[in-house]
């Protein structure tokens, strides 16, 4: 049988702002969304058999149930909407986006290989049905059904695409500590205004001065965090820095690639047991 190759990208975002809380203990945030060329791999094959065989591996392997995956719920949900009748697969997943980093690895496989099975079995899922799809696996899975910038307003549960790109290069330094997004959100006190219609007609320069306002209790619980992004932020030429989703990964950006190379090797002679990437904004 023919092995397919999906490549997963991360996902980053440029900032967000957590809007309410609402009553079923979930958060309703607003948030412009980037990808940069960091991926995992996902190898895909048909398989004669009655159930799937899906495994794991690469750096960020641990701690992945084989039974209770994005990548098996994905399957499951296809399998009870009857989408995909009688196929079964056998899915390896190099994983090299670290997990608790607020890149989103685990969405991003879920809706890599979504997005795969629609085309190669031209399955026929009107637009709305996938969004609700994606939805229960996770709510940030839609974003990542194309890796085009994205603006997504997680209470209507709806997105905006954006041709340009952003043309920065990106640094991407994960601290020696795990972010547990629930926490994160569960003793988040800091809320900010919906962004206006011009700010989301268009991809614009803003973001510099926008936020992310999961920082302040990320900060408070894992102080490396922010001295990560202090330290972040006095390197060359970087316009601004801010940590990704509810952590633990900050981002600097750049113009210029030499000053982002130069970041990059005085942050692995800073913090040389911190995973560290450089990279380009999709």
């Amino acid at each position: 049988m023919r092995v397919f190759l999906i490549n997963s990208y991360c996902k980053i975002n440029i900032s967000l702002r957590v809007i309410k809380k609402l009553k079923n203990g979930l958060h309703k945030i607003n948030t412009f969304i980037t990808f940069a060329r960091i991926f995992d791999q996902i190898y895909l094959k048909e398989i004669k058999n009655t159930k799937d065989k899906i495994s794991f591996y690469g750096k960020f392997k641990n701690k992945i149930s084989k039974s209770n995956n994005t990548i098996s719920r994905i399957l499951d949900l296809l399998r009870k909407n009857n989408f995909i009748k009688k196929i079964y697969f056998e899915i390896k997943v190099k994983k090299n986006i670290p997990t608790k980093s607020g890149l989103g690895g685990g969405s991003m496989n879920a809706a890599s290989l979504l997005t795969f099975l629609v085309k190669k079995y031209n399955l026929r899922i009107k637009q709305k049905d996938l969004f609700k799809l994606a939805a229960k696996v996770g709510s940030d899975v839609i974003v990542g059904l194309k890796f085009q910038n994205v603006f997504f307003n997680s209470g209507s549960n709806t997105i905006k695409r954006y041709k340009n790109k952003l043309n920065l290069f990106v640094l991407l330094v994960k601290p020696d500590v795990n972010c547990s997004t629930k926490l994160i959100y569960s003793k988040n006190r800091q809320f900010s205004k919906q962004y206006k219609n011009k700010d989301i007609s268009k991809f614009g320069n803003f973001f510099e001065k926008d936020v992310n306002d999961l920082e302040k209790v990320a900060f408070k619980i894992y102080p490396k965090i922010k001295r990560l992004k202090d330290y972040l932020n006095i390197q060359k030429k970087c316009i601004f820095s801010r940590m990704t989703g509810s952590g633990s990964v900050c981002v600097a950006y750049f113009k210029d690639y030499k000053a982002a190379r130069k970041a990059e090797i005085n942050l692995k002679n800073k913090f040389p047991n911190y995973w560290c990437k450089l990279s380009k904004a999709m």
